[in-house]
């Protein structure tokens, strides 16, 4: 119930709003954001083609992550947002970490949950090892923090520059799907699936929030848990 009635509250909340009006800016931000969209489904699709322990695999997902950071601070500005958990207390920025905390792991925890069922099923186990082999190879630390970093890459693209850039159609809606399909780029889909219930979370906790830090949280949290977490479950 607790839950719940949480989940409702922030898809219901709407924080203020502060980007500039649609105008040259919007336009501009569009046309960078498809450039970097399409240079990321493709430096994304070759990095998960290479086989686990791959030494190209490093290289290629930190170009990944650049890919993202860059084309969100080029495309326009940024904002890191601001929640509060009580209508007592006004939103700052504490509030907004604390929410990603809370939403990060509980949608890492939802993923480990759903990973002991999928387990069983061949097709679907299958295809979460294809993902989770790149964990058993090099250093899980320096795996668990490109990670982390990608996701923090991901939500400052995806949830900032390509969220702004979709307003006012539906941007919860538009950039879930912009996501997803670059997911997919992976050829794997389960990324596919994954990216639908992550974006789908995290563009919530954006406009809830009017930022990234929230998102961005979220996602960091919930990449740690699947690299640490989810292989011991698909072994």
């Amino acid at each position: 119930m607790l839950v719940t009635s949480l989940a409702r509250d922030l898809y219901d909340s709407v924080a203020a709003d502060r980007d500039p009006d649609p105008g040259a800016h919007y336009i501009r931000r569009r046309w960078l954001v498809g450039v970097f969209l399409v240079i990321g489904a493709v430096v994304l699709g070759i990095s998960l083609r290479v086989e686990p322990g791959d030494a190209a695999f490093y290289p290629l997902t930190i170009g990944l992550a650049a890919v993202w950071i860059v084309g969100a601070f080029v495309s326009g500005p940024l904002r890191l947002g601001a929640f509060s958990p009580t209508p007592s207390r006004p939103p700052d920025r504490i509030g907004a970490i604390g929410l990603g905390v809370v939403v990060g792991l509980a949608v890492g925890g939802a993923f480990v949950v759903g990973g002991l069922a999928a387990r069983m099923i061949p097709g679907v186990s299958d295809l979460a090892n294809q993902v989770l082999a790149f964990a058993d190879f090099g250093s899980l630390a320096v795996v668990t923090a490109i990670t982390m970093l990608n996701g923090l890459a991901e939500e400052l693209f995806f949830r900032g520059s390509v969220y702004s850039a979709a307003r006012p159609h539906n941007p919860i809606l538009v950039s879930t799907v912009i996501y997803v399909l670059v997911t997919m780029a992976s050829g794997n889909v389960m990324l596919g699936f994954a990216g639908a219930v992550l974006g789908t979370v995290c563009a919530i906790l954006r406009r809830s929030t009017a930022g990234v830090l929230a998102p961005a949280i979220t996602h960091v949290i919930w990449g740690a848990v699947m690299v640490l977490a989810l292989p011991p479950v698909f072994a």
